[in-house]
């Protein structure tokens, strides 16, 4: 028969549970319910001890092992690694799990297998994971933000592993994060912007270059515009679409979401004449590309603003690795595709326009974010406000 009580650890509840197994040896089982031991959650608590209970009692009746107990001592970390990455192939977005897939398997578990072969999960530690963040910046160069984004993944890793009582807690969470790096873009003047605008007309860029500088917008919002989305009638644009790629499985996807980033995101803009006469031009030249091609024009992204004379969805990577060859080209100063967003907001701000209309235009769903990023870049406001109290100083 098997016998429990519940434990309190590290403020969580554990379920205790003892048996004596077939060659009447005792054994022992300590799990994680994942419970917090706070106020009201003992019932919750004892729920899952009679459940943990019911379950080992019938697992050991029909003659099975504790198959937990012996997952826990043979269970491979890098094995543990691959079996959570499939389990959340179905468990979050087609984005989310490319993101994790590529750290995972091209990342964390070539190094570990080759540094602590045939490593149990059982015996992995903190310093082991800390060995490894060192390891990413200091010998692959790595920037501490995508560090963190890989003990982000770890970590998640082992709360799973801990919750369902593989491990009694979570060595990433007895690991020191490295410090994020603040990135300060640099972005472009009025001057520059001109002469931009004036080089990129007629090249495949233009489009991307000027939604970005002008309104602002996320490379996945101007591929993912839609000609419903321009009301040519009343003057507006509708950023309510984005398409992003993932590579899954060695291949790239290209996955179209009527919705943007956050609810923020889904934003009304004014259609100006210039962008309204770049869209009818980019609409007659389909129309034309379409009869010209027949049957080879593409019809899959025919609802899209952004395509090539084929008729193929322009794809984001396009934008963010093309624009710095086509600025080197043009003996124009380099920055980052998304420089162009910062651009426009750096413009807005030092034309006097409010930070709360700035958030609306960029669609930032924390105004703290536009303040964050766009403020510190306009030193014309210090100067200003150095000169408003010069006069004490003279004094």
């Amino acid at each position: 028969m098997v016998a429990g009580h519940l434990r309190n650890r590290n403020g969580v509840w554990y379920v205790s549970m003892s048996y004596t197994d077939a060659n009447g040896k005792k054994k022992s089982v300590l799990r994680s319910t994942g419970i917090p031991a706070e106020k009201g959650n003992k019932k919750k608590a004892e729920k899952a001890l009679l459940e943990a209970r019911k379950q080992l009692q019938e697992q050991l009746d029909r003659g099975d092992p504790d198959t937990l107990t012996v997952q826990k001592e043979t269970l491979l970390f890098t094995k543990f690694l691959a079996d959570w990455l499939e389990m959340m192939r179905s468990s979050v977005e087609i984005t989310t799990f490319a993101s994790y897939q590529t750290t995972v398997t091209r990342r964390i578990i070539p190094y570990f297998d080759k540094n602590y072969p045939k490593l149990r999960l059982a015996d992995l530690t903190p310093k082991m994971i800390q060995d490894y963040y060192t390891y990413e910046i200091k010998v692959n160069h790595l920037t501490t933000n995508t560090v963190i984004h890989r003990h982000a993944n770890i970590r998640k890793a082992l709360q799973y592993a801990f919750q369902i009582g593989l491990l009694d807690y979570n060595p990433a969470d007895r690991v020191t994060r490295p410090k994020k790096n603040t990135f300060e873009s640099e972005p472009y003047s009025r001057a520059e912007l001109e002469v931009l605008f004036e080089k990129v007309k007629g090249d495949p860029l233009e489009f991307g270059v000027i939604m970005a500088a002008f309104y602002g917008l996320r490379r996945e919002e101007v591929v993912g515009l839609k000609w419903n989305a321009i009301d040519f009638e009343n003057k507006t644009i509708a950023i309510k679409s984005v398409v992003t790629a993932a590579n899954v499985d060695g291949k790239q996807v290209l996955v179209q979401k009527n919705t943007a980033k956050t609810k923020s995101s889904l934003r009304t803009l004014p259609l100006v004449p210039p962008i309204e006469d770049l869209l009818l031009r980019m609409k007659k030249a389909q129309d034309a590309f379409k009869a010209l091609c027949g049957n080879s024009y593409s019809k899959e992204y025919q609802d899209y603003v952004y395509v090539n004379q084929l008729g193929q969805l322009v794809k984001p990577e396009y934008l963010t690795t093309h624009f710095p060859i086509f600025l080197e080209k043009h003996g124009l100063r380099r920055i980052r595709f998304h420089d162009l967003r910062h651009s426009c907001a750096t413009l807005l701000y030092r034309e006097g326009v409010a930070l709360k209309d700035i958030q609306m235009w960029l669609g930032h769903s924390d105004i703290s974010t536009t303040s964050n990023i766009y403020t510190h870049l306009d030193f014309d406001s210090k100067i200003n406000s150095a000169n408003a109290i010069l006069g004490v100083l003279n004094g």
